[in-house]
């Protein structure tokens, strides 16, 4: 069976997102600073970018794809006509809406039933690859109290943002294994087996 993973960037002091998180500034104050790695050091992060797009399905909350508020018909997602997926996407929503076939490969379907059927459906879609957890935090820590994630990797920007939307909040009796990091001068790259 295949591995649930979840790759997410934080601050220092826990927060993937800034404070005052609109649709215009989904990452919230400061928040666009926790990404730096990725397109300043590109070279530098290759192994860890290339992690983060390797599984065969992903999962994502609603407010990742379109930001808080009602549905836009018109809304394509974040990242333009070709989204860096390449693969099946199962968006959580309590807003159903028919699938989004994008070009490049990836399809966004919408999934009102639960974290459990988004993971059976990224399941099948995936195959034998991964299934990774995309975000964002609410996303990640459903999955996290639910035991349902078995490797963590967070991206750790030496920056502190001081409020906003931090990860761990909610999440209890989290045991982490860590088995690799690494890093440049604007993360660290930590690798964690959830302990259940």
């Amino acid at each position: 069976m295949s591995r649930v993973t979840c790759d997410l960037t934080i601050s220092l002091d826990g927060f993937v997102a800034g404070p005052n998180q609109t649709p215009t500034d989904p990452l919230g104050a400061g928040g666009e600073l926790l990404h730096r790695w990725q397109f300043e050091e590109p070279e530098d992060n290759a192994a860890a970018l290339d992690g983060i797009l390797a599984a065969g399905a992903y999962i994502m909350g609603r407010n990742m794809f379109a930001g808080p508020g009602a549905w836009d018909a018109e809304w394509r997602g974040w990242w333009g006509e070709d989204p860096p997926y390449h693969a099946p996407v199962f968006v959580l929503t309590h807003q159903p809406r028919p699938p989004l076939q994008m070009p490049g490969g990836t399809t966004f379907n919408f999934v009102a039933d639960g974290i459990e059927s988004a993971l059976a459906q990224a399941r099948k879609a995936a195959g034998s690859k991964d299934v990774a957890i995309a975000g964002g935090a609410q996303t990640a820590r459903q999955y996290l109290s639910a035991g349902l994630i078995d490797e963590l990797r967070l991206h750790i920007a030496p920056i502190l943002l001081g409020a906003g939307e931090r990860l761990f909040d909610g999440v209890a009796n989290l045991n982490l294994e860590p088995t690799e990091a690494s890093g440049t001068s604007l993360v660290s790259h930590v690798r964690y087996r959830v302990i259940r």
